[in-house]
């Protein structure tokens, strides 16, 4: 009875186990890829150009949480300004976390846009209505 069973047992194709799991294992690396990897990339290259954009006059904070004016941009450093004592410090440019006056002039400038689009579809409404 056992050698009966033996012989109608279905034999494992190892082959056909690989290629059936080689769609999943594809699916896994592309959300993989999607959650992780792109989207570090993304904050990576954000941070490079705050970096890069640094100049005099802007009011910026560190990652240990100072906060200043720049008063000097080197090639890898910046010179901050940080009370009414003029305390100058130079720092890496690594150690930038946040550049107020690029954020503030960014809502503006989104402002500005908002308002331009609101006025356009406004104009277009009344030449509407005047038709």
């Amino acid at each position: 009875m056992l050698l009966f069973l033996e012989e109608t047992a279905p034999q494992a194709n190892p082959a056909g186990g690989l290629i059936g799991m080689l769609p999943m294992l594809l699916i896994m690396v592309a959300l993989f890829y999607f959650m992780l990897i792109r989207p570090e990339n993304k904050r990576k290259k954000e941070a490079e150009q705050l970096r890069s954009a640094v100049k005099n006059g802007d009011k910026i904070t560190t990652i240990g949480g100072i906060v200043g004016t720049v008063v000097d941009v080197k090639s890898d450093s910046f010179v901050i300004e940080t009370s009414a004592d003029q305390v100058r410090m130079e720092l890496m440019k690594w150690a930038l976390s946040t550049n107020e006056t690029a954020d503030a002039a960014a809502k503006e400038e989104a402002k500005k846009k908002q308002e331009a689009k609101a006025k356009a579809k406004a104009a277009k409404k009344a030449a509407k209505e005047n038709n």
